[in-house]
């Protein structure tokens, strides 16, 4: 009789166990699915708020590039005297206030954009850093005219430099 009584309690208390299950199954899925629903909303809201920040950063590293494009640089800061040591270290100082006055955009872009930035950044340092130490060139004039020629045979680092921002800033548009 114990057994009969057992058998009759497991008949009711298997469908019970099984529609328990199923249901918590379908409320967890549910609540995993709302959960994903509500991220990827936020996700979005917050996309619509950082793309304006991220095209001003871009739009502030394109200035700077263009800013420290040497063809553009030789034009906007004239030689102080005619010492093309002084010049150098002009132009040089100029580069690095325009490169910290924008360094906190390296958060808005990738690690490569901000590698090409920094390193166009060195490269026309370094550049403007050998043409100086050239016996040719004797005063601040020429060292601006040797780095002007200069140009006319290569692409400067910066436009390389600005070529690739454009590329990324076409990806994620």
């Amino acid at each position: 009789m114990n057994t009969d009584k057992l058998i009759e309690l497991a008949f009711y208390t298997l469908p019970a166990l099984v529609t328990g299950g199923v249901a918590y199954y379908l409320f967890q899925s549910h609540f995993a699915d709302q959960e994903g629903s509500r991220k990827w909303l936020l996700r979005k809201e917050n996309q619509k708020q950082a793309l304006p920040l991220r095209l001003q950063a871009y739009e502030r590293l394109a200035l700077l590039l263009e800013r420290i494009n040497p063809s553009k640089l030789l034009i906007r800061v004239a030689p102080l005297s005619g010492n093309k040591l002084d010049y150098q270290n002009l132009l040089i100082h100029t580069i690095e206030q325009e490169f910290e006055h924008n360094i906190t955009q390296q958060i808005y872009v990738s690690d490569e954009c901000w590698t090409m930035i920094a390193t166009a950044k060195s490269t026309i340092i370094q550049n403007i850093r050998k043409v100086a130490a050239s016996p040719e060139v004797d005063d601040a004039n020429q060292l601006r005219e040797t780095i002007l020629n200069q140009l006319l045979e290569v692409q400067s680092a910066s436009s390389i430099a600005l070529s690739y921002l454009k590329e990324e800033v076409k990806e994620f548009l």
